[in-house]
């Protein structure tokens, strides 16, 4: 298969090659609890943005629970597709399918039980809409984008940013009954923007790697110089679409000052890069105030709904 003047050349073996008893250590990290808990986080933020600080635990437990499953079911069903990719590079090759101590038909039953348990709790204990989101992001990070976009096209980073988003919309839809207004959508594509310029820095430290692997990320089939410009773009952009909620009167002044001093260093970092004479040093610095940015612009979400005593 050819894309953006790349050739693949992988089929995928889905059999069970070396049936393992797996610990329950071992199955756990099949769920990717650091990826899980932030998604968990980036749900609660979008709850309590979306019922303005009056939470009913009853839903806010079902809906993190339910959304948990959901995530770990995809990092599982991932775990599964991605074994031959995981098992070339050397970030990924202690991953438990693809060094063998898992079998891969464990991690998909694994997969697959999680995201049934999961659609059931939000289709019985929150509502449609929280559970069609979560149905949604599931299929498109275990199938489109594991299976399809990721070997396919460069464009794998920006597109799998939709998955990644959708969680504070299950949330914001938890939380008021299904309502999906415009500070829904501008939260949504926040957490949407920031995808590319934390996940393509560190396809610009493991290039090598994913070349070996033949896998299309930008940096490999577009080199350094337009992987950092399209870095810089998708920061700058940024800025401005994450204020929307202070604009629409969702979020107060605890919200809107503090995100547009983050997205502002944010956009300065991501500009940096253009100029940036070692390109693995500054990848480094940006791909760390992600992190930063990401926990922030949660604890915002949360502290920009109280409101001043006029």
């Amino acid at each position: 298969m050819s894309t953006d003047g790349m050739m693949l050349d992988r089929s995928l073996s889905y059999g069970n090659a070396l049936p393992t008893k797996a610990t329950w250590r071992e199955l756990v990290s099949l769920t990717k609890v650091g990826i899980t808990v932030a998604n968990v986080m980036a749900t609660f933020a979008g709850m309590w943005a979306g019922s303005q600080g009056h939470v009913h635990f009853g839903t806010m437990a079902a809906t993190l629970i339910g959304t948990a499953l959901i995530v770990a079911s995809g990092a599982s069903l991932n775990n599964y597709v991605d074994r031959d990719i995981d098992g070339s590079m050397s970030r990924t090759k202690k991953r438990v399918v693809a060094n063998g101590k898992v079998s891969a038909d464990t991690a998909f039953t694994l997969g697959l039980t999680l995201g049934v348990i999961g659609m059931l709790v939000l289709v019985f204990l929150v509502n449609l809409t929280a559970a069609l989101l979560g149905f949604i992001g599931l299929i498109f990070y275990g199938y489109i984008y594991s299976v399809w976009l990721k070997r396919t096209t460069t464009l794998n980073t920006v597109l799998g940013g939709i998955p990644g988003a959708i969680p504070p919309l299950i949330g914001w839809a938890a939380a008021t009954g299904g309502t999906l207004d415009l500070a829904a959508w501008a939260m949504f594509c926040t957490f949407f923007l920031w995808q590319p310029p934390h996940f393509l820095p560190l396809a610009l430290k493991r290039v090598e790697e994913y070349r070996s692997a033949g896998v299309p990320m930008l940096p490999v089939v577009r080199g350094a110089t337009e992987t950092k410009r399209q870095i810089a773009v998708y920061a700058v952009a940024l800025l401005p679409v994450s204020l929307v909620m202070g604009i629409t009167g969702e979020e107060g002044p605890l919200y809107w000052i503090p995100a547009g001093v983050l997205g502002l260093i944010f956009a300065y970092r991501g500009i940096q890069g253009l100029y940036a004479k070692d390109d693995i040093a500054w990848a480094n610095k940006i791909f760390g105030f992600s992190l930063i940015y990401l926990m922030a612009l949660c604890l915002i979400l949360v502290l920009g709904t109280f409101r001043f005593p006029v």
